[in-house]
């Protein structure tokens, strides 16, 4: 896999940080941003979407998670399955107060179809 630059996500409103994260091995493959640990957070999201994987599939729902929404006081955490790969996440962190979250959701898929990750 070339070298993913995060760089073009600092363009969200709200923007803190972001990852893209390989959900099998949880292991960061790249990361930007400041105030939160992303190699630990790539591994603790890492099991949350393979739970909500787990659940979808023990429920039968024949579907993919387009993504996941942890709403906190102050910040939104976005993990997004890529399209291309399911393998791989984007993990986006957003100042709430600042953020526009249909917008920060448009702009993490369009970021996607800009972006080769295979």
């Amino acid at each position: 896999m070339a070298k993913i630059s995060l760089e073009a996500l600092r363009s969200i409103d709200g923007y803190v940080a972001s990852a893209l994260v390989d959900s099998e091995s949880g292991m960061l493959l790249a990361g930007d941003g400041s105030g939160i640990n992303l190699e630990l957070a790539a591994a603790g999201n890492t099991e949350v979407i393979r739970a909500k994987r787990k659940v979808a599939g023990s429920l039968k729902l024949n579907d993919t998670i387009e993504d996941v929404l942890i709403s906190l006081a102050k910040q939104y955490h976005l993990l997004r399955p890529l399209e291309s790969n399911q393998k791989l996440f984007l993990y986006v962190v957003l100042d709430r107060a600042k953020a526009n979250l249909a917008m920060a959701r448009h702009e993490l898929r369009s970021f996607e179809k800009a972006i080769d990750f295979s």
